[in-house]
C-alpha cells in the first residue's frame, strides 16, 4: 500500500510567492486603458479577446507576464497608462457614485459622455467624495494609488470649502475650529477659518471625514446651507459647473504632491 507523501503541501494563496503575481484579463485591460472594466468584460464574453491566441472567455483569466494580448485581432498593449487625472466641477443633486439611488444621478453619468476617445477607454475613479448636495472641485483619476495618496490623512493635503451658514458668522464663534475640537467620531485637527462675511465661512482642512465640515460649523452653532469646494492640494476650480479638464503633470506632482506614471503635458 503507497503511503502519501509527508511533505506538507504549498498553500492555495502562496502559489505566486517569490513570482510576478498575473493581473485578471479584465482587471489588466481597464488599467491599460483599452477598456472601461464593464466594457472590458462585455468584450472577452463576446469571444473578442485572446491571449496568446487562445481566446479567453472569462473576465478573471490571468495573464501572464509577456502575454500578447489582442483585441477584435489587433494587438493591445497592457503597459501600466500615465497617470491622468480630471478636475470636475460637480453641480448640486449628484451622487459621488457609480449608482443612481432614489432617481438621483451621478457624477459619472455627467462626466463620462463629456470625455474624447482619448480619455473614455480608463476606468475612472473618484478622489474622495461630495455630499450630494455639495458643489465644487471633485478630481477623478485612473490610478487608484492616487485616490489613496490623496484621501490619507497622513498625506495632510488641504482641502478648501466655503460654507454659507444660517447663523452669524465671526472670528470668536469660529475660534473652536482653530483650536481642534472633538467630534463624536474622535478629535479633529485644527482647521484653517475665515471669516468672509457673516453667513460665509471658508475652511481648510487636512483631512476628510463624513460630513466633517457640516459637522464642525454645527458644533459651534453654524448649521450649513450649502457648501462649495474651492481647491484641493494646490488645483483650484477654475471651470463652469457641470465640466470637466484634464490637469497637467505639474498640477498633479506639485499640486497633489504625487509622482505618479509620467504623462506628457496635455496639448494646448
Amino acid at each position: 500500500m503507497s503511503r502519501k507523501s509527508d511533505k506538507p503541501k504549498t498553500p492555495q494563496h502562496q502559489r505566486w510567492e517569490g513570482k510576478e503575481k498575473p493581473d485578471w484579463l479584465s482587471r489588466a485591460l481597464a488599467r491599460a486603458g483599452v477598456f472601461p472594466q464593464k466594457e472590458a468584460e462585455d468584450a472577452i464574453r463576446a469571444g473578442r479577446v485572446s491571449i496568446n491566441g487562445r481566446v479567453a472567455k472569462m473576465a478573471l483569466t490571468p495573464v501572464p507576464p509577456g502575454a500578447t494580448i489582442r483585441v477584435d485581432g489587433r494587438p493591445v498593449s497592457l503597459d501600466a497608462p500615465a497617470t491622468r487625472v480630471l478636475a470636475f466641477h460637480k453641480p448640486a443633486g449628484l451622487l459621488s457614485s457609480t449608482v443612481s439611488q432614489h432617481r438621483t444621478g451621478t457624477v459619472f453619468e455627467v462626466l463620462l459622455p463629456q470625455l474624447p476617445a482619448d480619455l473614455a477607454g480608463y476606468t475612472w475613479h473618484a478622489v474622495g467624495r461630495l455630499d450630494v448636495d455639495s458643489t465644487g472641485l471633485l478630481l477623478f483619476t485612473n490610478d487608484d494609488k492616487l485616490v489613496a495618496h490623496a484621501t490619507s490623512p497622513d498625506t495632510r493635503l488641504p482641502k478648501r470649502y466655503v460654507a454659507t451658514v444660517f447663523s452669524t458668522a465671526d472670528d470668536a464663534r469660529v475660534e473652536p475650529l482653530r483650536r481642534g475640537m472633538v467630534l463624536d467620531d474622535g478629535p479633529a485637527r485644527p482647521a484653517q477659518v475665515r471669516v468672509r462675511d457673516e453667513h460665509t465661512v471658508e475652511v481648510t482642512l487636512t483631512e476628510g471625514r463624513h460630513h466633517q465640515v457640516k459637522r464642525m460649523l454645527g458644533a459651534v452653532g453654524l448649521p450649513v446651507r450649502a457648501l462649495h469646494r474651492e481647491a484641493v492640494g494646490g488645483v483650484t476650480l477654475d471651470i463652469p459647473e457641470g465640466t470637466f479638464r484634464l490637469l497637467t503633470d505639474t498640477e498633479v506632482q506639485e499640486g497633489l504632491r504625487y509622482t505618479g506614471r509620467a504623462a506628457s503635458e496635455p496639448k494646448t
